[in-house]
């Protein structure tokens, strides 16, 4: 979903979600990204992954670029862009799982790589179940040498981390990856986020709060993790990084909270205060834009059908700004809504999305 400037969200993309439906049908991070002047938003009931253009003049309208192009797997379930090349991967999360990426084409869309489909071959279905035991995210590192999974696990069973080499002069991956295995007392690896100036990122885990993993000096025996426990915690599964606060946003859907975590210089991690959005609010994905030098929290409530607004004043200071009411979208709006559907058609709706099973969030800000 793409929320541009605070302004009512005309579009919204969405492919076939193939019988998962509820909130988090997806059990992921990164199902849309915004990079640039462009989104990329995962089909996962059609295997699909599509690229639109957002029109400078009126950011409210996307033109797709090209058509829809098979994910290389099943159920794809989240997409990355390089900062350094604009490569973007896409992590299936079905039955065939695994990455798969492509190039940026102005005229054909999104174009295969060579020797960038690579097979985790785990024991998935299509569509999954979850969360435990299944996929959640694919980011790159940093300074984009590194393709990054999160894969969960189980208490019994923990999940890991996967890492390939991306080479940044033809975007092939190695052929094999590393796998970092969850730190002592995580289980599901769900959304990533880089910690700015390091080789590190931040992973929360529904199993304890959230985990921090070092990449720098990375070994076949995988990267280091230590994790930071969130007291009362259910479901910690997504997270947002605020360049204006330099903390970590995390929501939790069991409880409703968003907790807000600090990572130090020696990546210990802390948590520094919470914020409650409402009992029931299954809070799932958000983003944080910059606007006149601030930063907003964006978060998507689907217990209580809205994208809730927090402005972030500062280091443990989130004030509520405003709860937007995906209901009070008028209806002339409502059907104007664009869907991405199966074989990569554009079809008008006549009626009124299932607000509950909608997934991802992203933002844009008009320049």
């Amino acid at each position: 979903m793409v929320l541009l400037e605070n302004k009512i969200p005309k579009v919204v993309i969405s492919g076939q979600h193939a019988n998962s439906t509820g909130p988090d049908a997806l059990f992921s991070q990164g199902s849309i990204q915004v990079a640039g002047n462009r989104v990329f938003a995962v089909n996962p009931g059609s295997n699909t992954v599509a690229m639109f253009d957002i029109d400078k003049r009126d950011p409210t309208s996307l033109k797709m670029i090209g058509v829809p192009v098979n994910s290389g797997g099943e159920f794809p379930i989240s997409v990355a862009i390089s900062k350094q090349t604009g490569q973007v991967c896409v992590l299936n999360g079905g039955k065939i799982n695994g990455v798969n990426c492509y190039r940026q084409d102005n005229l054909f869309g999104l174009v295969s790589i060579k020797n960038t489909r690579r097979l985790l071959n785990l024991p998935l279905s299509t569509p999954p179940s979850g969360p435990d035991d299944s996929l959640s995210q694919v980011i790159f590192n940093e300074d984009g040498s590194l393709l990054l999974v999160a894969s969960k696990g189980s208490p019994s069973r923990p999940g890991f981390i996967a890492s390939w080499n991306v080479d940044q002069r033809t975007g092939s991956l190695s052929d094999n990856y590393i796998r970092s295995p969850a730190a002592s007392g995580a289980a599901l690896p769900f959304g990533l986020a880089l910690i700015p100036g390091t080789n590190a990122i931040v992973a929360t885990d529904p199993a304890v709060g959230f985990s921090i993993y070092d990449f720098n000096n990375l070994t076949p025996a995988g990267a280091q993790g230590t994790v930071t426990a969130v007291i009362g915690e259910q479901a910690v599964c997504w997270v947002a990084y605020s360049t204006k606060t330099n903390n970590f946003y995390m929501t939790d859907i069991g409880t409703g909270l968003v907790t807000e975590a600090h990572i130090d210089d020696k990546l210990q991690g802390t948590v520094v205060k919470q914020y409650s959005q409402g009992n029931g609010s299954l809070t799932l994905d958000e983003a944080i834009a910059t606007l006149n030098n601030k930063d907003f929290l964006y978060v998507l409530a689907v217990g209580i059908r809205s994208i809730t607004v927090l402005s972030l004043e500062g280091p443990g200071n989130a004030t509520p700004l405003q709860k937007f009411s995906l209901e009070e979208i008028p209806s002339s709006i409502i059907k104007g809504m664009v869907f991405v559907r199966h074989k990569a058609l554009f079809s008008k709706i006549d009626e009124t999305p299932d607000f509950d099973n909608l997934q991802g969030l992203a933002v844009h800000v008009h320049q």
